[in-house]
């Protein structure tokens, strides 16, 4: 796990009668220097600074499942400088950032600056704004669009910088703030015991392996028991997601397939007597949990090691892709669709990325379901999705096994925005929800229907 950086509180630090802590166990901050953890319980205050901690003395925290903040530092009583903590054995990605701040005064009125993007393209250009809860209020909510601001910044070396002002209103809240909806393994781990509990016949779940740090790599396979039996012929749709830990809107769109395929539509039923579906969830369960954007917990980006991924440093992926082998040799398994699902942090809209060929047949046949997707599902985008071999895509799953499964198999990359999709009859952005990114999962699975035409 990653390492907390400790700040001025401790466990032992204590209260008085006034509500205000003790200093006399206050540490020295590492929030001035390197960092390699998340913030700690810990209160920015000025160097020359040596009375008691009071009421809006803000105390940040990042080190709970999924959190990331690195660095805090004091500008005023008005403005902190917040440092994204960089993945895991990688300085290369910050983009992801999840933590909390409490001991706030009533009225408190803050500036935060996020300082150290390692993007300089974003969807805050385009109105994006960061996500906020409370103790009191527990739904994730955008901060106001015109609160946030995104701009070179002469302070921090012309870097871009995100800009944003809040103010407190519950001295005795928790304030939680994020980058995008939270998702983590534990979220998901509830889930699918609840579908566990649910006692389907239609239902397997799989421990497909284990990550490095012994975390569950989840397999689902839904479909009506004929189909699985030994020696039936299956058309099998295998989809992925969260291989890059911090596009957490995955998540929540294979939650939405999981949840129609489970429940007792008639398309649910067709789809299921039809078809098989295995689902991986969760591909980086360790970068998950760490509150990583891009990498697993050893560094690295697991969607370029798909030509040779190692058992020892990415066992996940190296799993999955001896089941997709697998698939692809039995002689009762047609697998027919791999679909792995990322989030997007510069467009807009739901749209796929798919692959080149130079058969003009098979280029168009690949080409059907994306069009069907977009004339099923209001947020996906047909002109945003783009088809393409190149280079530096070479390692992702979509192009590696689009190149050596089996020429019928069509191999995709859905791609869908961290912030919002275009209103195709106003052009208005309507910013994503939690339930809209679900309702795109229901989306994926149905137009199956479509290409398939079981209605």
């Amino acid at each position: 796990m990653a390492a907390c950086s400790s700040g001025i509180l401790k466990s032992s630090d204590r209260e008085d009668s006034e509500g205000e802590i003790n200093l006399m166990d206050k540490m020295e901050s590492s929030s001035k220097g390197d960092f390699v953890g998340n913030v700690s319980h810990y209160i920015p205050l000025p160097d020359c600074y040596k009375g008691p901690i009071n009421k809006g003395h803000l105390l940040f925290d990042a080190c709970f499942e999924g959190g990331n903040l690195g660095r805090v530092d004091y500008v005023s009583h008005f403005e902190y400088d917040l440092f994204v903590r960089p993945d895991t054995c990688n300085p290369r990605f910050r983009v992801w950032f999840n933590f909390t701040v409490s001991n706030t005064k009533n009225q408190q009125r803050i500036i935060f600056h996020v300082v150290n993007f390692s993007k300089t393209k974003s969807l805050y250009r385009e109105g994006m704004s960061p996500l906020v809860l409370s103790t009191s209020r527990p739904e994730w909510c955008r901060i106001p669009p015109k609160n946030v601001f995104y701009y070179r910044s002469p302070d921090h070396q012309r870097n871009y910088v995100m800009s944003f002002a809040f103010a407190f209103d519950n001295e005795e809240d928790t304030y939680q703030f994020a980058y995008c909806y939270p998702y983590t393994y534990t979220k998901l781990q509830q889930y699918l015991q609840k579908l566990d509990s649910l006692g389907k016949d239609y239902y397997k779940r799989e421990i497909l392996g284990y990550s490095v740090q012994q975390r569950n790599l989840d397999l689902i396979t839904i479909s009506s028991p004929e189909n699985l039996k030994l020696g039936s012929k299956a058309k099998v749709i295998l989809i992925t997601g969260r291989i890059h830990p911090g596009e957490s809107p995955s998540s929540y769109v294979c939650e939405g397939i999981m949840g129609f395929l489970m429940s007792d539509t008639r398309e649910a039923r067709l789809l299921r007597k039809h078809l098989v579906f295995k689902i991986i969830p969760m591909l980086n369960p360790d970068g998950v949990f760490l509150g990583n954007y891009r990498c697993s917990l050893m560094g690295f980006d697991l969607n370029r090691h798909w030509h040779d991924p190692s058992p020892w440093a990415h066992p996940t992926l190296h799993a999955t892709k001896q089941l997709v082998m697998r698939l692809d040799k039995e002689k009762e398994t047609d697998l027919e669709f791999y679909v792995d699902i990322h989030a997007h942090s510069t467009l807009t809209n739901g749209f796929m990325y798919g692959n080149v060929y130079d058969e003009e047949k098979r280029f168009e046949s690949h080409a059907v379901y994306p069009k069907l997707l977009c004339q099923r599902a209001h947020d996906f985008s047909w002109g945003k999705t783009s088809f393409n071999k190149d280079a530096e895509k070479a390692g992702t799953g979509r192009r590696y096994l689009g190149d050596c499964l089996h020429e019928h198999t069509n191999c995709y990359t859905l791609e869908v925005s961290f912030f919002c999709y275009t209103d195709k009859e106003t052009g208005d952005h309507i910013p994503y929800t939690q339930e809209g990114y679900v309702e795109l999962g229901r989306n994926v699975v149905k137009t199956f229907i479509d290409y398939y035409q079981l209605l």
